[in-house]
């Protein structure tokens, strides 16, 4: 008959229980999985399975007991760690959000609304558009595969334990989030500035000329240079995405000290 005491079942719980914590809360904030579509428990199959596997090749843990102070602030060391590796990311994706909305607007889509499956709220379809588009080339560059291979990798940078994220790296955090709007504004300035130079324009014609029209002719004028120049500034606004992933992964990787 085996006996094991209270100590050696909680020790076995804690060397789960602890990577688990750090892994889960990576897939509750990476982009593509956290996502309302994606069901908790697709989450949480991936998170048990990763964890399983890295189990034997984690550093030795330290011994602290799981339900104590020591023990709470390692949970929320870990929880934070995950977090802010996909919160990275979602900063990113949330300039595309932005430089969608500017251009929108300009072109008079503002209106057009669609449902975000990110995070379920109202945007303009050119948000979407670009939303998908960025999507569809973070899945093909294996972005989340990635991001799964960092955080691995982070577990003998940063061991399980008190030590995590300083101070430091929370302000840097703070100050990278202000890039999502200069990305954003990166990203829409050629259309938006563009479709600025044409309401000029037809704000000259309409003092010029007060008889005409200016809202039924320039209305679809706009609309169909604005969907012009989306699709040609669309290439370029895709090669500004991938550097803007590229800066959000090197970010991470100092974050995690890799």
């Amino acid at each position: 008959m085996l006996n094991f005491t209270e100590e050696q079942i909680l020790s076995q719980v804690a060397l789960f229980i602890w990577p688990l914590m750090r892994i889960s809360a990576m897939f509750v904030s990476i982009p593509l999985f956290s996502i309302r579509a994606v069901p908790a428990r697709v989450r949480l199959i991936l998170s048990v399975a990763i964890t399983l596997v890295i189990m034997p090749l984690l550093p030795p843990l330290p011994s602290v007991e799981m339900f104590s102070y020591t023990g709470f602030m390692m949970a929320l060391t870990q929880l934070m760690i995950g977090l802010t590796s996909g919160f990275i990311l979602q900063l990113v994706f949330a300039a595309v959000v932005f430089a969608g909305q500017g251009v929108a607007l300009s072109m008079g889509l503002g209106f057009s609304m669609m449902v975000d499956p990110q995070n379920g709220q109202q945007v303009p379809v050119i948000a979407q558009l670009y939303t998908v588009t960025t999507t569809l080339i973070f899945i093909s560059l294996d972005g989340h595969l990635m991001l799964i291979q960092m955080l691995l990798d982070s577990f003998k940078s940063l061991p399980i334990g008190i030590e995590g994220i300083d101070k430091a790296g929370i302000w840097s955090i703070l100050e990278w989030s202000s890039r999502m709007f200069a990305g954003g504004l990166l990203l829409a300035m050629p259309v938006i500035a563009s479709l600025l130079l044409v309401n000029i324009i037809f704000g000259v014609a309409a003092r010029a000329a007060p008889q005409l029209q200016v809202f039924s002719v320039g209305f679809p004028v706009t609309l169909m240079l604005g969907l012009m120049l989306v699709w040609k500034t669309l290439p370029d606004a895709l090669d500004q995405f991938s550097g803007m992933m590229s800066d959000g992964y090197d970010f991470i990787g100092q974050l995690l000290r890799l």
